[in-house]
């Protein structure tokens, strides 16, 4: 009998092979289409150009739009604007920057991201139809990052507003922008995680994507697969300028409201509770009885505003907002500000490892202010912490704003202190339950204080108070 050379597969095989050609048909199928996105929105993305005048040195990056970041903060990566590294000049100059915006009326409003408008002597609009208009700024809003401007045109394109509260991780998204001056450039990716807070910007919980976006896409649209904007791009995680798979955008829904206040009273607020806070750490989480790293710790609160009212102390670790509960410090910035003015909301703190809510009537964010500076008196040792501290005039208390308390530490060995984290400068405002009105008490209290066990420190620091974790060796 003769048989043919080549034999005929199994029929495991060609099964097999079937099942592998039908999967990739189906995943190929399955990818979104964005041409349909594409040709619905890119009329109503503009792209803005301005002049700007910077200081003698300035450089964009570097001076206007870069956060102040503490030294040993894991952001220092760089998180960046979108506008690319310029170089120092040594005297006034002027600079034309390039960015991104979308119609969202057909009377000619048009929303931006503020830094993209910031310090512009001279706006101009180009449209998709290569009109060109000369822009002006309705309301810029510095916290949100947000900005409204206006040309005069008629009866433009406009894009779809969409729903930003409805998110979910992982489901697609176009950005339509100018990167690099490349006008109407469609780049696309998914949502990595939402509600993000950024150092620089804690009123705004961000959209993090994938999607490719680079210098010129900021305040350009994000936009879903409905084809409605979710979101302004606005910010990416960089080392060298460019993207590295790391962006952040504004939730339309905040962009919105500042929108609808601009254009209703010409101004934004904020809700204001009147804390200043900081994370809760491992180690501060055991010394004031927390099981786990939760809430936000009140360091320090502000006299005459909404939580000296309603009596929250330094020391208090908010754990729920409105009903809300704060999983970190983080979260409450943005919660408190989206609170209509004068609503009474209840808050559950952790006080003496205690559970009690009270209930805060929310005010106007006022302005910033900073404490002022101190001096330092006579010194003296602390031996078990090994720190050299100083006693403060009332003058000198007066002037930082700390009220009756307060000791200056002037000198930091190693030991307890030093691995807590106290700094030369800093003021001991309170060990444990106890204020510190002067070294002497300071000894007393240090000389009661637990082996081996977490105690909190609240401290002063350059306008900043901050709790610390100490743990006397055993």
């Amino acid at each position: 009998m003769i048989r043919s050379a080549k034999r005929a597969a199994p029929g495991w095989v060609m099964l097999l092979a079937m099942l592998l050609t039908t999967v990739g048909t189906v995943q190929a199928d399955g990818l979104p289409n964005f041409t349909k996105l594409v040709k619905e929105n890119r009329a109503a993305v503009v792209n803005i150009s301005n002049t700007m005048r910077l200081p003698k040195g300035g450089s964009l990056d570097s001076q206007q739009f870069l956060p102040q970041l503490p030294q040993n903060s894991p952001f220092n990566e760089l998180f960046k604007r979108f506008f690319g590294q310029m170089p120092q000049r040594p005297h006034e100059f002027h600079e034309k920057s390039l960015g991104s915006g979308f119609v969202i009326s057909s009377d000619g409003y048009i929303l931006t991201a503020a830094h993209v408008v910031a310090n512009a002597e001279r706006i101009v609009v180009s449209l998709a139809d290569h009109r060109v208009f000369p822009a002006k700024i309705v309301g810029s809003d510095k916290l949100s990052d947000v900005a409204l401007l206006k040309i005069d045109a008629h009866d433009l394109p406009t894009v779809k507003i969409g729903n930003s509260t409805k998110l979910q991780v992982g489901q697609w998204v176009l950005a339509i922008g100018s990167p690099f001056g490349l006008q109407y450039t469609a780049t696309h990716g998914i949502i990595s995680a939402l509600g993000r807070n950024l150092p620089s910007d804690i009123y705004v919980p961000f959209i993090q994507t994938d999607v490719p976006v680079n210098p010129g896409n900021s305040g350009g649209p994000l936009i879903d697969m409905k084809g409605d904007v979710i979101g302004i791009n606005d910010q990416i995680y960089t080392n060298t300028g460019g993207y590295m798979g790391l962006s952040f955008s504004i939730p339309i829904k905040v962009a919105m409201s500042v929108v609808h206040q601009i254009k209703t009273k010409g101004y934004v607020s904020r809700g204001w509770l009147g804390v200043m806070i900081q994370p809760v750490t491992d180690q501060l989480a055991k010394s004031f009885g927390l099981k786990r790293p939760i809430g936000a710790l009140v360091t320090q609160v502000i006299a005459n505003s909404p939580a000296k009212r309603a009596g929250l102390k330094p020391g208090d670790i908010i754990l729920q907002y409105n009903g809300r509960d704060v999983v970190d410090a983080a979260h409450l910035p943005p919660m408190v500000g989206n609170t209509p003015l004068e609503k009474e909301v209840p808050v559950k703190i952790l006080r003496n490892r205690r559970e009690v809510v009270l209930r805060v009537k929310i005010a106007q964010l006022p302005k910033n202010e900073q404490l002022a500076t101190r001096g330092p008196s006579t010194p003296q040792h602390q031996g078990r912490l090994k720190i050299v501290v100083s006693d403060l005039t009332k003058a000198q208390r007066a002037k930082a704003g700390i009220g009756e308390v307060g000791v200056l530490v002037k000198e930091v060995a190693e030991g307890p202190a030093a691995r807590a984290g106290i700094r030369p400068g800093d003021v001991i405002l309170r060990i444990g339950s106890h204020d510190v009105r002067d070294a002497a008490q300071l000894a007393r209290l240090v000389e009661k204080l637990p082996k081996g066990k977490p105690v909190p420190v609240l401290i002063w620091r350059h306008g900043n108070t901050l709790f610390l974790a100490l743990t006397l060796p055993g």
